[in-house]
């Protein structure tokens, strides 16, 4: 399985040229397999008039002690089989069969997987038989169709000894087909590489590890918890620093303090509203990916999906990264050039990348141990095997992920969504030279700044016309297009350094109240919605599959134009809420209401795929894709991950940012990208005199914020 950025793309080649099938697509091999309805029965009586001399294994070669022991559990299961014994009957009865509704994309049929893994017989003292889990592969023909859904084979759940091999039993069903229909084809093959038993797998020196050390910070937390609890008088005075760093009575005091902002000119709320917004459109769009690759009964209801005007907000959901990346240049433009007047334009730039590298690489490595070793401890299911899906990923290339330069270096990134703080990470390194060049130089820097976003723009649009790529579902992605296209820094650069002039732009407005007619007002909302639907829903009418294709150059246009015009009505969006102007659009995003999300927002962007794939890979029947049951199981996954995002900010993120904050004195400040919405608190990085203090300290530091954590509260597609 790829990366879930690139599955996106593989849908759409899962789509390309797809209809609903006709009578021409019928699967040649359909009224054969109608004749196959019951696997699981046409199994057993196969072996019900089978004697053991009739089981030939060894064809040519010297029988080994694997062929040996599988033979005898044979003998036993068809000793057993007769006699009606119930262990036997339920290794037959957990078989799957040939799915209904397999002309409507069904193909999958999983049995009963817990049924088949906890049979459990003691034959001898020394020795039981258990149940082993694999899926048979059938194939089903190869029309254009199911070609294009990804479905010419069928996988159905089977379930026989775990003695036995997939090799084996590949010679079984090879002559219980040549008894059904006088053919030795081999094209019915058993997936080794599915099977699954009860037995469980010892764990290695990481897994250890990753235990022990979140049970030591759990163990710390609560003991800090504790005593903040039972022996401090004071919630903010009397306590020792460490147990203000672990406590998470004081943490959770700064997450969800929900405070009135609309008095300070230096907060803008409306940022706490588009960062939650764009969070959860990202991990709705992701819970869609996630639906697309699940054993759907209805596979072919994708066809129709695909091109609905709602599918539009999931196909183009990419937009929700460039909300944050703007967000990203935003902040750290303002924040740091505001700190920089206070220090007569100094600029420590190896304390704004120590902070930075602090506060990220401890969390994203302790993600990656969580996702490969620990995923499989609590969860598992007839799909699930191996674990998470980018665990060979992960023990082959983590480093690449934890020097930030993934989106180049590899194309298989070992967690998914880390691809965005790669780019963040790349683009908040020449940040400093940005900074410096708009201190010294002020407007002129800042047209060439402009020029680079000219420049950035065009050379995305270059690499789509040069190698003919396309944005549509139905004419698919070409080679690396998606690393190119979308992993790629540049391609998101434009975002960011629009956001970075608009960060400029308020701090030389700081505190300038503009006077506009209402003429201006409505114009500039006209313009920002157009600019925003149009990003969403321009290809629409092109999407659907009878529509002629649009040439590459539109496309380059389309997919090249939107990248600034996502921004640049961001930009009024933000003006309009600072100034008064905002309406029922500030109202719902400068509600106070958002700020608990925001802060944890990180680290909800952190877990949420753990969540989604847990949750996804740990079905035990068919799912059903639909837009209504996809949003029961957002809703599912959503409250589960904040829940799991909260008690791992409270056990990792909250300590490790105190201990962060005790780098830097007090009275000085550093730059936070990923916080200055309200520039007093860190929505992702709380420093540790906020978790305790921040009630009796709301006066002394009204400007303080910092430039050292992820520019966003991330998310990507």
């Amino acid at each position: 399985m790829a990366n879930v950025i690139g599955t996106l793309f593989v849908c759409g080649l899962m789509l390309v040229s797809a209809a609903q099938l006709k009578d021409v697509d019928v699967p040649r091999n359909y009224q054969r397999l109608m004749g196959l309805r019951s696997l699981g029965v046409e199994f057993a009586e196969h072996f019900r008039n089978e004697s053991l001399t009739e089981l030939d294994l060894f064809i040519s070669r010297i029988p080994s002690q694997e062929d040996l022991l599988c033979l005898a559990d044979m003998a036993q299961f068809m000793q057993a089989l007769t006699g009606g014994q119930l262990w036997a009957l339920k290794m037959i009865d957990a078989w799957g069969s040939i799915p209904s509704g397999l002309l409507y994309g069904n193909s999958f049929h999983l049995g009963n997987f817990d049924e088949c893994v906890k049979i459990s017989k003691q034959i001898t003292q020394a020795h039981t038989i258990r149940g082993k889990y694999c899926f048979l592969i059938v194939p089903i023909g190869t029309t254009n169709q199911l070609t294009a859904l990804g479905s010419t084979s069928l996988r159905i759940g089977s379930c026989f000894p775990a003695s036995c091999s997939a090799a084996h039993m590949d010679t079984f069903v090879g002559q219980l087909m040549q008894q059904l229909f006088n053919s030795s084809s081999t094209s019915i093959k058993f997936s080794e590489t599915s099977c699954q038993t009860n037995e469980s797998i010892p764990w290695d020196g990481m897994t250890i590890f990753t235990v022990v050390l979140l049970g030591l910070m759990g163990s710390g937390v609560a003991l800090c918890t504790l005593y903040d609890y039972f022996c401090s008088k004071d919630k903010s005075e009397g306590l020792p620093t460490v147990v203000k760093i672990f406590s998470a009575r004081a943490s959770s005091r700064a997450i969800f303090r929900v405070v009135d902002s609309k008095s300070n000119p230096n907060v803008i709320s409306c940022l706490h509203g588009i960062r939650c917004v764009s969070l959860i459109w990202v991990i709705f769009s992701h819970e869609y990916v996630y639906s697309l690759i699940s054993p759907n009964i209805n596979t072919f209801k994708m066809v129709s999906w695909a091109v609905q005007p709602f599918s539009s907000f999931i196909v183009h959901g990419f937009f929700s990264v460039d909300s944050f990346f703007f967000i990203g240049g935003l902040l750290v433009a303002m924040v740091a050039l505001r700190s920089m007047d206070k220090s007569k334009g100094k600029l420590n730039v190896p304390l704004m990348y120590l902070h930075r590298f602090i506060r990220i690489i401890p969390i994203l490595a302790v993600a990656i141990l969580v996702y490969i070793k620990l995923m499989p401890v609590i969860s598992g299911g007839p799909i699930f095997k191996g674990g998470f899906h980018g665990k060979a990923a992960c023990e082959k290339g983590w480093f690449w992920t934890l020097l930030f330069i993934q989106n180049y270096a590899t194309t298989n990134i070992c967690l998914d969504h880390s691809w965005y703080l790669a780019v963040d990470m790349q683009l908040y390194l020449i940040s400093p030279l940005l900074l410096i060049a708009l201190y010294k130089w002020g407007k002129k820097a800042a047209a060439g700044i402009a020029v680079l976003v000219l420049l950035v723009s065009s050379c995305l649009f270059a690499t789509m016309m040069v190698n003919n790529y396309s944005m549509l579902i139905k004419n698919g992605m070409k080679g690396n297009a998606g690393q190119k296209l979308y992993l790629a820094t540049h391609t998101h650069a434009a975002p960011w350094l629009i956001g970075f002039l608009f960060g400029y732009f308020l701090h030389l407005n700081r505190g300038k109240k503009f006077q506009l007619s209402q003429i201006a007002v409505w114009s500039g909302w006209v313009l920002s919605l157009a600019m925003v639907f149009t990003s969403i829903f321009a290809l629409y009418p092109a999407a659907q599959w009878s529509a002629p294709p649009l040439s590459t150059l539109e496309e380059s246009f389309y997919y090249t134009l939107t990248r600034v015009a996502w921004p640049l009505a961001l930009c009024w969006i933000v003006f309009a809420c600072m100034q008064g102007y905002g309406g029922l659009a500030d109202s719902f995003l400068s509600s106070p209401l958002w700020q608990p999300l925001s802060r944890l927002s990180y680290s909800v962007y952190i877990w949420h795929l753990f969540i989604q794939e847990v949750n996804s890979r740990n079905v035990r029947t068919n799912t059903y894709f639909s837009n209504y049951n996809l949003m029961l199981n957002f809703w599912c996954d959503f409250g589960f991950t904040l829940l799991m995002s909260y008690v791992l900010y409270i056990i990792i993120e909250a300590p490790l940012a105190g201990f962060d904050s005790l780098l830097v004195p007090r009275a000085k400040t550093v730059v936070q990208t990923s916080a200055a919405i309200e520039p007093k608190e860190a929505l992702v990085d709380v420093h540790q005199k906020q978790l305790n203090a921040i009630e009796t300290r709301k006066q002394e530091e009204p400007e303080v914020t910092e430039v050292n954590a992820p520019s966003v509260d991330t998310a990507q597609l």
